[in-house]
């Protein structure tokens, strides 16, 4: 339905000098999608009010509603061309009266309100279109997208996820905003969360984890006290980075979570002293960033120092968790056998304080073009950890852009997780097998036959010369023939 709508949306943005990658594309077509289906909510509301008898308390200024500056229409639903802008005209209203107006909702008391999060998000979103035509063309297209029926939020929620998948392969930087929707929907199913039980991604770029676990717990909201529990007091998000923000908000508003309890903040500025219990969640999924952070200042928040971003995270997701709570966390291969004290401190806290029951190590390729090896790490805080569960995951393929992970491809490890079956690529490793000294967690498959030992180099040259000999002798028998 829309999808011929998103793909002329690309060349137009294709032209427009201002935007120059596939991230510059879905920035500039999220706050345009966003201010429309605002638009489309106003129209819900300013109906339900008049339903319900009720007073409507509109959003917006008439002014700065998409129907009056976007695409203004004639009462027959004709466009408005004497009150259209075009041009130049329409480009300094956007950057100068629209974008002014809209940062300052940011002064909204509420964080979760509506409100609040449109401030956030025009407090850093900036209009890329210099050329007012291409801007116009861009909006008309975008005033064909409508949010009025579930079945039209679901297929522009699909053809969004695909425009961040995009986004995931546009270079070094395009990781951030996705992790493989197969392997987090794998991670669901492990952890299992249940209706009622808060779930928190304290690195969540995109909402991926979010929106994934939404999908798999709104069949189970069956009453309307249940569907409001799942809107306003289940998922809990943070993320820094601007513009992953954005497209996080946005892609949990399309996949039907209407005001996300998501918040733009530095996690890592949060001292882990200072959490308390209802700062706890159920359940965490994450995938937390990779990489160095070089902020002393941060680092001070944590009792283990450390300049991998990731650890920091770790820390923090361990002490967020409520007691018996559940969490699954992407984090590269080397956590598991870094030898510095940074690494064997976390892996013994993790060990003592929680139940890591599980290790699920991911093929290279799982993450297109982040070049590094990743695991998953299932625990559940409150017990120590008596044996772990690793699964090796093979798809059978080398992984790559037009080949990668899928569901199928984890459909064995989450039917052998449920039960810790034993195989060629699942064994159990007993915690008290593990090195003392440095608690070592690497993926050491027992059942991967070992290799032949390598021959000594004089056997290998009295091999070669034996050769040499058997092929002059058979060289000199052919030539008798001649």
């Amino acid at each position: 339905m829309f999808e011929q709508t998103f793909k002329t949306l690309d060349d137009i943005m294709f032209q427009e000098p201002g935007c120059n990658s596939e991230l510059d594309y879905a920035e500039q077509s999220s706050w345009m999608l966003f201010l429309k289906y605002l638009d489309d909510l106003e129209e819900e509301r300013e109906a339900e009010a008049l339903m319900d008898n009720t007073p409507f308390v509109p959003l917006f200024e008439p002014q700065y509603r998409w129907s009056a500056w976007a695409t203004p229409k004639t009462p027959d639903g004709k466009p408005d061309l004497d009150n259209m802008r075009i041009g130049q005209d329409l480009v300094d209203f956007v950057n100068n009266d629209l974008m002014a107006y809209l940062r300052g909702f940011s002064s909204a008391t509420d964080p979760n309100s509506i409100q609040s999060k449109i401030g956030q998000i025009f407090g850093e979103v900036r209009n890329k279109f210099g050329n007012g035509y291409m801007l116009r063309d861009a909006l008309d297209k975008i005033d064909e997208l409508n949010f009025g029926t579930q079945d039209q939020k679901s297929e522009l929620s699909d053809l969004y996820e695909t425009r961040i998948k995009n986004m995931g392969n546009a270079g070094r930087n395009g990781g951030q905003y996705y992790t493989p929707r197969p392997l987090i929907r794998a991670m669901i199913q492990v952890v299992q969360p249940q209706l009622g039980e808060t779930i928190y991604d304290g690195a969540a770029g995109s909402a991926g984890f979010l929106c994934e676990a939404f999908e798999y717990l709104k069949g189970k909201a069956t009453t309307p006290d249940q569907r409001q529990l799942l809107q306003r007091r289940t998922f809990y998000g943070k993320e820094q980075a601007p513009l992953a923000y954005v497209i996080g908000l946005m892609n949990m508003i399309l996949h039907g979570v209407e005001t996300p309890n998501y918040l733009r903040t530095d996690t890592l500025a949060e001292r882990v002293a200072d959490i308390e219990e209802k700062d706890r969640y159920d359940i965490i999924l994450a995938n937390p960033p990779f990489g160095t952070n070089k902020n002393k200042q941060l680092q001070l928040n944590f009792p283990v120092k450390s300049s991998e971003s990731a650890y920091l995270f770790m820390q923090h997701f361990m002490e967020s968790l409520k007691g018996g709570g559940r969490a699954a966390i992407v984090i590269k291969n080397t956590f598991l056998s870094n030898t510095d004290g940074a690494s064997i401190a976390l892996r013994r806290q993790l060990l003592a304080d929680n139940a890591l029951h599980t290790i699920l190590d991911c093929p290279g390729g799982t993450f297109l073009g982040a070049g590094v090896k990743t695991v998953v790490l299932f625990f559940e805080r409150g017990k120590p950890t008596k044996d772990i569960w690793y699964y090796q995951l093979d798809p059978g393929r080398n992984m790559g852009k037009t080949n990668p992970l899928n569901d199928k491809d984890l459909e064995e490890f989450v039917a052998m997780q449920a039960t810790r079956s034993l195989g060629d690529k699942a064994w159990i490793v007993n915690v008290d097998d593990l090195d003392e000294d440095t608690c070592d967690l690497s993926v050491k498959n027992p059942n991967t036959p070992e290799e032949a030992p390598l021959r000594e180099p004089e056997e290998i040259i009295a091999d070669m010369l034996a050769r040499d000999a058997e092929t002059a002798e058979i060289l000199q028998s052919i030539r008798g023939m001649l």
